[in-house]
């Protein structure tokens, strides 16, 4: 799992075994390690809205994700989801879930449970 932070907005990247995971349990973590304190993202599927919302407590990022959007999402071409969630009347919180697709150039990164590229060229 991925996580990409900027501003008002969260974009978080699943590779094939995530959103089956995601799928199959519910609940997805992950953590970033600093010395005296760690940073977790999460993902958890819900039964309450319809939109994807978000969380921020104990150091700890939630992305709260539908079960009707995730409902068959890994066999199927959709690449993922997307909501402005209201914080205020001055702001939202961009929130994005997507399928990580593989690069399209050079990378040392493992990409192999990534999804194929739909710009790929052959």
């Amino acid at each position: 799992m991925k996580i990409r932070i900027k501003g008002n907005s969260i974009r978080i990247r699943l590779t094939k075994p995530e959103v089956g995971q995601l799928a199959d349990t519910g609940r997805i973590e992950e953590q970033t390690l600093f010395a005296n304190n760690r940073l977790v993202y999460s993902l958890q599927s819900t039964d309450i809205g319809s939109e994807l919302s978000a969380a921020y407590h104990a150091n700890t990022i939630t992305m709260f994700v539908p079960k009707q959007l995730i409902q068959g999402w890994q066999q199927s071409d959709v690449v993922g989801f997307s909501a402005n969630m209201f914080i205020n009347k001055n702001d939202n919180l961009y929130l994005l879930l997507e399928k990580d697709f593989v690069c399209l150039d050079e990378t040392n990164e493992d990409q192999s449970n990534n999804y194929e590229n739909p710009n790929k060229t052959c």
